[in-house]
């Protein structure tokens, strides 16, 4: 069972002057990075996304950040693990890992296999590794903006860049560490790449951040701090996804329509319950809208007994739904 994607108009009340909102102009970007407090939905989220810029002629690759298969799962498809692979035709997933990330980079730079095992493969070398602060996330973002980067016969491998990323906390870590670093780091051919990392994610034209939440307090709060942080470190972002809306399915008039016998009784119930959960759904969401100045996109709560390649599917036309009615506000306003 799915439930109705929400009304269009209710879909994008507010929206900063200047911010992308229609699929094609989000999808202009290089690099849309996912993230929200844990357990929002941000891997249905992407998986959505890729979903929807594949439909639009995207060669799209989805990058988990130790994410363990969720995407390939979603989607139905054997996972990859840390080699990029064609799950879908145009859709590639690949899971960046720390310690296979830091191969990779080994292997650019020295050019040679059995040097980087030397170093990298030795235990002592490896515990020492872990313990510098930073040195993963260095890595992992080096891996994902090399992609973006990545040539193949003379033009982007990839139109599109997505990442399922951590959650609030290490995400801010991640999009930080080549700034913080560069400013620690001699001249150099790290210097060199801690430059272009940061400038490609200061870039609104090449990157995006989106938030994804949930229509409950606690994940509210935490999208309005994330936002906030967000803006201040002069990261771009794109559009806040809200998940899971419960839609109101009666008027106040219609409810005490529904007979009070015996029968009736345990559907009396659950109508109470499902508006009960719309009302919270519209309360929280108002409280988004007012202290965020981003677009929100709606998106319904999809109801159904696994959550699989359907389900992703309804979801990312939901949200393509959503990111049109937001441009179609914005034409036809003065």
């Amino acid at each position: 069972m799915e439930l109705p994607v929400p009304n269009a108009r209710a879909a994008t009340q507010r929206e900063g002057p200047g911010l992308p909102a229609a699929a094609a102009e989000l999808f202009g970007r290089r690099l849309l990075v996912q993230t929200g407090k844990g357990g929002v939905g941000k891997s249905s989220v992407t998986a959505a996304l890729a979903l929807m810029a594949r439909r639009r002629g995207k060669r799209v690759l989805v990058c988990e950040v130790n994410g363990g298969g969720r995407i390939p799962a979603l989607l139905g498809v054997p996972a990859g693990g840390p080699r990029v692979v064609e799950a879908l035709p145009g859709l590639f997933c690949v899971d960046v890992r720390p310690h296979e990330a830091m191969i990779e980079y080994g292997l650019m730079k020295l050019k040679s296999a059995a040097l980087v095992n030397a170093v990298l493969e030795n235990r002592v070398m490896r515990y020492f590794l872990k313990a510098l602060p930073t040195l993963a996330e260095v890595v992992t973002m080096g891996k994902i903006l090399f992609h973006v980067r990545e040539q193949a016969g003379g033009r982007p491998r990839f139109d599109l860049v997505l990442v399922d990323a951590p959650a609030t906390g290490h995400c801010l870590a991640l999009l930080r560490v080549p700034a913080t670093v560069l400013a620690t780091v001699p001249e150099g051919p790290l210097r060199d790449d801690l430059r272009w990392m940061a400038a490609m994610l200061e870039d609104p034209a090449q990157t995006a951040v989106n938030i994804v939440s949930l229509p409950e307090e606690l994940p509210i709060d935490e999208t309005l701090e994330l936002a906030a942080a967000l803006r201040a470190g002069e990261i771009p972002m794109g559009v806040c996804f809200l998940n899971a809306i419960w839609p109101s399915r009666f008027s106040a008039a219609e409810l005490p329509l529904l007979p009070d016998d015996v029968f009736w009784r345990p559907v009396r119930e659950t109508v109470r319950r499902m508006e009960a959960r719309a009302d919270l759904c519209a309360v929280e969401r108002r409280r988004l809208v007012s202290g965020l100045d981003l677009p929100v996109v709606d998106l319904p709560h999809v109801c159904v007994e696994r959550f699989g390649r359907e389900a992703v599917e309804s979801l990312s036309r939901a949200a393509e739904q959503g990111l049109d009615a937001t441009a179609a506000l914005r034409e036809a306003r003065p």
